[in-house]
């Protein structure tokens, strides 16, 4: 087997795992994928990749670099920006470069969601 087709789950820990579950599930759109009362995975369904938020074990200690990126090939739309922010997001400045191609949204916990108007390309 070869990594380029390899699944990815990104493991964070949470504070409140029904607001940060609340930010990524009804703000971002992401389908619950399991759930159990310290554990919420979260994705696309059918995707190749997932968050696996955990509670209770760890603090989380985000830093401005802990980005999670999504390329979304296009604007970012408001009414999504929006919608995380009523979920617990807060806008953020993120630098020149993120600022200029996308907004980034922290998580209740302070992690930062990247939403890029660029395409993932290799």
């Amino acid at each position: 087997m070869t990594i380029e087709h390899a699944a990815l789950r990104i493991a964070r820990p949470c504070t409140d795992l029904d607001a940060v579950g609340r930010f990524y599930l009804d703000g971002l759109g992401l389908a619950e994928l399991f759930r159990k009362p310290d554990l919420l995975m979260a994705g696309p369904r059918g995707g190749s990749w997932h968050l696996e938020l955990v509670a209770g074990h760890l603090r989380p200690t985000p830093t401005e670099e802990d980005l999670l990126v999504l390329y979304l090939g296009e604007p970012v739309d408001p009414a999504l920006v929006a919608r995380l922010v009523a979920h617990g997001g807060t806008v953020v400045p993120q630098g020149e470069y993120w600022d200029r191609w996308g907004v980034t949204v922290a998580d209740p916990d302070g992690y930062r969601l990247v939403l890029s108007t660029r395409s993932w390309s290799n």
